[in-house]
């Protein structure tokens, strides 16, 4: 391709995008530095606004999870909001105010840059791109306390590429996507947040492609080709119909990536198996279809509780659960009910503080203590599954009597509903198994559920005994590990005995190192992020059953998460 300029940086996202550029350069806040006469009330404000920062996160985190239905991104505004609770930063910063009698500004910016530091000088490069995310958390800090708002990708006017000196997880997050054809950095690698957040949302994007970036004029006609990590600068029109026609074979091909995904999906020998979405929105049921959803294992409720100040009742509730409904036809339509509590908090719930929140007053144990706020979902839940394939699941179930107590409200929530003269329907009611208890209980679980949906995140993260976002014993997060494949295959075998179907919904049923175990356990049901479906579909009709089951049955007897993946690899090697 002729251009007046070719840069060369770093591939993060693939795919191809051409267009004009639309330079970021969003405003630093102000940092001034003084000394205060009452550093007590200085200690106050900032404290007040590290509070607000937390607000934004949690906000920022549930639109994510929305959009991209994917937890481990989401994630990336968890860890976020861990640095807040992080003595390095909010105690430091609070020390230096009273020592030294700064204000807080000048407080949080030196804590920053001496945190920061330990990051950068760092060997391992996702370690080292932590510090850019502590930089983010201080910036965002730094802005309430300046009471200034922050510039903002949501307000592009037309369709181009984004061209910055660095894009944080809180700019790429909040993008207005339908404008943003591609984006590329002067800064970044393929392991920094914003490379994993352009990828979860299909944006090409290229970074580290040095500071000549930031000296391109605003308009300026690009070529981005995020696989190839190659921008074009200024194509002439050779090029640029060459480059048009890539784009077009680039969204033929994803096109086409989708149209094989449709229909049902068999092994190759025949055994029936179901691939559906996890969504957590109306509009990415939709979406969900187009990849060749077969239906959905996991609608999250909680897009209707978070980021407002006050619940949602049982009309708007039905409302959206019929939208969606009705968007899957007659596919499966799985709706978890409310899992508020550990990362995802409301202000107009008492939840209250708790000193391990995930381990605290969330999900069905805060439902049960809640009955009239849980009876309200379960009605709306029943009332949109008339003429619809319809499943309703509780989250974190660890033991029998809160099934029982869950099964109770079902109950009372249909006579209510008989009461006004509504015909209920039938709707199979299930549980999420992420708790190690319930895999114990697994076989008293199967006698009382009518489904299992394995949800692994948590499931690992329990059974480890880690938090995942803390990168410190983040090795310790394996899904291939041998604890957990027994754990599964205790759950598939406990369900199967029972005659009851067995899901799961959780990163690991859209892994294709895992997919091949999966099958060989007997997993039934794969529920992924919408994106996986076409290359989990093409996978699993290229594999027959005797050789998975044999798979399987390895991988059950290995010692290490390591021999497991060589496992894997032979067998894919072979297919």
């Amino acid at each position: 391709m002729n251009a007046r300029r070719v840069l060369r940086g770093t591939p993060a996202s693939e795919g191809v995008a051409i267009g004009p550029a639309y330079l970021y350069r969003p405003e630093k806040p102000p940092m001034p530095r003084y000394i205060t006469e009452d550093p007590e009330a200085e200690v106050q404000r900032f404290q007040e606004v590290v509070r607000e920062a937390r607000e934004q996160l949690r906000a920022i985190h549930a639109k994510v999870l929305q959009e991209t239905g994917d937890k481990e991104t989401a994630a990336i505004f968890e860890a976020h909001q861990m640095f807040l609770d992080d003595p390095m930063l909010v105690d430091s910063a609070v020390e230096r105010i009273r020592a030294q009698h700064i204000n807080a500004e000048a407080a949080l910016a030196d804590t920053i840059e001496e945190v920061a530091a330990m990051f950068d000088a760092l060997e391992d490069e996702y370690l080292r791109a932590r510090g850019a995310d502590l930089r983010d958390v201080g910036e965002r800090i730094l802005r309430i306390l300046a009471g200034i708002g922050g510039a903002s990708l949501a307000d592009l006017l037309e369709p181009s590429i984004v061209v910055a000196r660095d894009l944080t997880p809180s700019d790429t997050a909040q993008m207005d996507r339908s404008r943003v054809l591609g984006f590329c950095t002067a800064m970044g690698g393929p392991t920094s947040h914003t490379a994993i957040l352009a990828r979860q949302l299909g944006i090409p994007a290229v970074v580290g492609l040095g500071e000549a970036v930031m000296e391109l004029p605003a308009g300026e006609l690009l070529a981005v080709d995020g696989s190839a990590g190659l921008v074009w600068v200024g194509p002439d029109e050779a090029g640029r119909q060459e480059f048009a026609a890539r784009h077009v074979g680039w969204a033929a091909e994803q096109k086409r990536r989708q149209e094989s995904a449709q229909g049902l999906t068999y092994t190759a020998d025949g055994r029936r198996v179901e691939v559906v979405a996890n969504i957590g929105d109306v509009r990415s049921a939709a979406e969900a279809v187009r990849w060749g959803a077969e239906g959905v294992g996991l609608l999250r409720t909680e897009f209707l509780y978070l980021e407002r100040e006050s619940m949602p009742d049982e009309e708007e509730q039905y409302q959206a659960y019929r939208q969606i409904a009705e968007a899957l036809g007659d596919r499966p339509l799985v709706i978890r009910t409310l899992d508020i509590g550990g990362d995802k908090q409301v202000p107009y719930l008492p939840i209250g503080q708790e000193l391990n929140p995930f381990l605290g007053w969330r999900a069905v144990r805060l439902c049960l203590g809640m009955p009239e706020l849980f009876k309200a979902q379960i009605r709306a839940i029943l009332r949109a599954s008339a003429g619809y394939r319809v499943f309703m699941m509780f989250p974190m179930i660890a033991a029998v009597e809160e099934l029982r107590a869950a099964k109770a409200m079902v109950e009372e929530a249909k006579a209510e509903l008989r009461a006004r003269g509504l015909e209920v329907p039938d709707v199979p009611v299930g549980i999420m198994v992420e708790v190690p208890a319930a895999v114990v209980g697994s076989d008293i679980l199967a006698r009382e559920a009518a489904f299992f949906s394995i949800g692994t995140n948590d499931l690992i993260q329990y059974s480890m005994a880690i938090d995942r976002t803390n990168e410190r014993v983040s090795y310790l997060y394996d899904p291939l590990h041998p604890v957990i494949l027994r754990q599964i295959h205790q759950v598939i075998q406990a369900g199967h005995a029972a005659g009851r179907w067995v899901g799961m919904c959780g990163e690991m049923a859209g892994m294709p190192e895992a997919i091949p175990i999966l099958l060989g356990l007997g997993l039934d049901e794969f529920s992924m992020n919408a994106s996986a479906i076409p290359e989990a579909k093409a996978l699993i009709r290229r594999i027959h059953e005797e050789p998975a089951r044999q798979l399987a049955r390895r991988a059950l007897e290995c010692e290490t998460a390591g021999e497991v993946r060589e496992l894997v690899r032979a067998f894919l090697a072979n297919l």
